[in-house]
């Protein structure tokens, strides 16, 4: 089966001063979050969409969804972990629990705000996961890129043709993903970034998927004026 993971655990604290995490800000007059699940539902592959949010905000979470109309039996909403894997993890456990799990199932995660994800980001995700492991979604770096290891001094600058800027969505067999995981020293768990270096670490393949530049992920002020100049943008044409 092809599960959907919208992981809306963060607090939200490089957004300054707002009374909510990021994905409940308004963008366009409704929020993050919702431009996001609206997304997925529009995709018929999925069996449940899995909204993992901070516990105080799950009751908040499933207010918002009926205010605008997404009380959907497919989409449940479930408290994050203490980290972005940690609510991975979570939604797989919660997977298992409610319908077992087989060797095909796929999880197709991703960032509660980074709302312009497209139909066919999703479906080459999809369409990815179930041949791959493991699929990170990735847009060619535009900059060089400049490795320092100290924050003072250049230590190494790599080729930008052979870097990307990662992402979301992710997406990765389940059963797998929990294997790897679970095989991790502590050590390994504190330095990951994301879902896909536990893939890395353990040498394991991940197949890229084309993202957008307009894929953006709303994190700070200047990103949701970014964002909301983008959704005035496409209501104007």
């Amino acid at each position: 089966m092809i599960y959907a993971g919208i992981l809306a655990g963060g607090k939200g604290t490089r957004m300054g001063n707002v009374p909510m995490p990021k994905q409940f800000l308004l963008l366009n007059e409704k929020p993050i979050i919702v431009h996001t699940v609206e997304k997925f539902i529009l995709n018929n592959n999925f069996e449940k969409i899995i909204i993992a949010t901070p516990k105080e905000w799950v009751n908040h979470t499933n207010d918002i969804l009926k205010k605008y109309n997404i009380d959907l039996p497919k989409v449940e909403v479930i408290e994050g972990g203490s980290d972005r894997n940690g609510t991975i993890m979570n939604i797989c456990s919660f997977i298992e629990e409610a319908n077992g799990l087989n060797e095909e199932d796929i999880v197709v995660t991703h960032d509660a705000v980074r709302p312009f994800l497209t139909h066919r980001i999703i479906q080459d995700n999809i369409d990815q996961g179930l041949k791959y492991k493991a699929v990170d979604t990735v847009i060619s770096a535009i900059d060089t890129i400049v490795e320092s290891e100290d924050g003072n001094f250049i230590s190494h600058i790599p080729r930008r043709d052979f870097m990307y800027q990662g992402q979301t969505p992710q997406t990765f067999n389940i059963l797998k993903l929990q294997e790897l995981y679970n095989q991790l020293a502590e050590h390994e768990k504190e330095i990951l970034t994301d879902a896909c270096k536990i893939f890395s670490i353990k040498g394991e393949e991940v197949k890229l998927v084309e993202g957008e530049i307009f894929n953006i992920k709303v994190t700070t002020p200047y990103d949701l004026k970014v964002a909301n100049g983008i959704i005035k943008g496409s209501l104007d044409q």
